[in-house]
């Protein structure tokens, strides 16, 4: 594999699983130092880590709630001092939650509206300094912010559609920078949060054009590209990455 990424330093949230440990792992092998965080899953962020420094990079784990802005600013801090600056952020980490209209929801709101969005808004706004000049930002977003294709998910597609916006706006500010900011959309992908064989795979599988559930390392390599000088031109942009099933 080309070392695209040599030399530059990344921070992931929510890299101990799933999305979040493929991408970590394909900015890795592209030659990028990485740190991650997790909420609270020590021994899978550790095999995440392994893999990165399996890899000859360095990598290490911080352990933060992406929900609290004081912690998802001191994680961002911690990182960057640790790595020697950042170039590319990918904000990884989030919930979904889904319960019809109506029906007793708790704190589900602003739960989710917590980590999802502010999360996002809270660690990029602590990133800035530490954001090197022609940097990226990468949020894994959802093809649920313009699609619901099952009942009960309208608050996790409105976070999605906030960090959208976000991200749109955030491209226009950090321009001058050359910072890029974009948003990857991923549709069914098969993780042990959404496995290709849990409740809801039969359905969504039969909804996409490629009859399949993608895969985490497929978002990995979207974001290994987003994150490359072969993305230079461009920013602001949503990327749906769903096998088809939103066209």
């Amino acid at each position: 594999m080309t070392k695209r990424l040599a030399g530059k330093k990344a921070f992931v949230t929510g890299g101990s699983r799933g999305i979040g440990a493929a991408i970590a792992r394909r900015l890795a092998a592209e030659g990028a130092d990485v740190a991650i965080t997790y909420a609270g899953n020590e021994a899978a962020a550790n095999q995440t880590v392994a893999a990165i420094t399996a890899a000859d990079v360095s990598g290490f784990a911080i352990q933060a709630d992406g929900g609290d802005p004081v912690a998802a600013a001191r994680a961002i801090e911690t990182a960057s001092e640790r790595l020697g600056g950042i170039d590319i952020i990918v904000h990884n980490a989030g919930i979904a939650e889904f319960a019809p209209v109506g029906e007793p929801g708790g704190d589900s709101f602003e739960r989710q509206f917590a980590l999802n969005v502010g999360g996002v808004y809270h660690g990029t706004r602590a990133a800035i300094p530490h954001l090197r000049d022609g940097g990226r930002i990468i949020i894994i977003g959802s093809i649920n912010a313009h699609a619901m294709p099952v009942e009960g998910g309208a608050v996790y597609g409105a976070t999605k559609a906030a960090v959208a916006g976000l991200a749109r706006g955030w491209a226009r500010d950090l321009g001058g920078r050359g910072i890029l900011v974009n948003v990857i959309q991923p549709g069914p992908i098969d993780t042990d949060l959404n496995p290709a064989d849990g409740p809801f795979g039969p359905a969504l599988t039969a909804m996409t054009a490629l009859k399949r559930y993608g895969r985490a390392d497929e978002v990995a390599a979207l974001a290994a590209f987003l994150a490359s000088d072969d993305a230079s031109y461009i920013t602001g942009a949503q990327i749906d990455i769903d096998g088809g099933l939103t066209i």
